[in-house]
């Protein structure tokens, strides 16, 4: 099959810490994709990957090559910012076979108020968003944001146009990944780095990722897993999803990505079959009842450099 794979930063040129976790991703897909014989296209804006077909796009054309793209091929994949994701999504939608999820599934996830009101309006747990933040330790957040860009912990302060505060939830910081679709396949529960840094800033503690632990096995995996699932399907996503959990006797699903995370880096090394596999036999058919994983991954975002 043609398979077109494109991941915003790669494509566009954007710096810092998000061209190096997009890099990292779209190798590891595109590689998978090729190793199954597939003949893989990816856009960059100059960054060669050892395999695949490079396209090289810019800021000002990467919709258009986009689209273009995903008319000659035979299955897509894009991965991108929140705000925009759906919107890139469309040129895959409208044009070949999308692996991933809807363009109206990852708008949903990407609003974050509209994300968390659909998940307690279906008796799932979730940091409740507060109108009065008074004298109430919260975490600050921009309403549409991946990672944990301009994310703080505070009190007694005014939330900024654009965020939202949510109530501060004390426990284990966590992942699950996933296969979303009409049968949902989880593939393993990740624990997540996650530091609070005392920057000097008035606003309060930054949160920041650090890294991952892969293939991590806790005693309530099971739990973690029931709950990711009835949120990636209550939301409505497909293909490879990443579900965000603080764990303190209750799962409490932090943030829903209808997208491969960079969880996918450490998932692909362990995994007894190719991500690539799953998310076509999601679509086609023959998706597996479960995979196993031969080992923990633990990486940092130090290792993208």
């Amino acid at each position: 099959m043609k398979i077109l794979l494109a991941e915003y930063a790669m494509g566009t040129g954007m710096g810092g810490t998000f061209l190096l976790e997009g890099k990292s991703m779209l190798k590891t897909l595109v590689s998978s994709f090729a190793r199954l014989g597939h003949e893989v296209t990816y856009l960059t804006s100059g960054t060669l990957l050892p395999a695949g077909n490079a396209k090289i796009s810019t800021e000002e054309d990467f919709r258009n090559i986009l689209e273009e793209e995903a008319k000659k091929s035979d299955a897509g994949l894009v991965i991108g910012p929140d705000e925009i994701l759906s919107e890139l999504t469309s040129f895959i939608e409208d044009n070949t076979l999308n692996l991933g999820s809807t363009p109206e599934a990852v708008a949903l996830c990407a609003d974050k108020v509209k994300c968390t009101e659909v998940l307690l309006r279906h008796n799932i747990a979730a940091p409740r968003i507060l109108n009065d933040t008074k004298s109430i330790k919260c975490v600050v957040k921009p309403r549409f944001g991946c990672a944990s860009e301009d994310t703080y912990l505070t009190i007694n302060t005014e939330v900024p146009s654009g965020s939202i505060a949510t109530e501060f939830i004390n426990g284990e910081h966590l992942s699950v990944s996933l296969i979303a679709g009409e049968k949902t396949l989880p593939l393993c529960v990740n624990k997540q780095q996650i530091e609070f840094m005392d920057v000097k800033d008035p606003s309060g503690l930054h949160v920041e990722y650090k890294g991952n632990t892969v293939s991590f096995s806790p005693s309530y995996k099971e739990e973690l897993f029931q709950a990711a699932m009835e949120a990636a399907r209550v939301l409505g996503c497909r293909g490879y999803t990443g579900v965000d959990i603080v764990y303190n006797g209750t799962p409490y699903i932090v943030d829903v990505n209808p997208r491969p995370t960079t969880s996918i880096y450490g998932i692909a090394k362990v995994m007894d079959v190719e991500i690539a596999d799953l998310l076509l036999k999601n679509l086609l058919g023959g998706l597996p009842q479960s995979v196993s994983m031969n080992a923990e991954c633990t990486f940092t975002k130090e290792d993208f450099k």
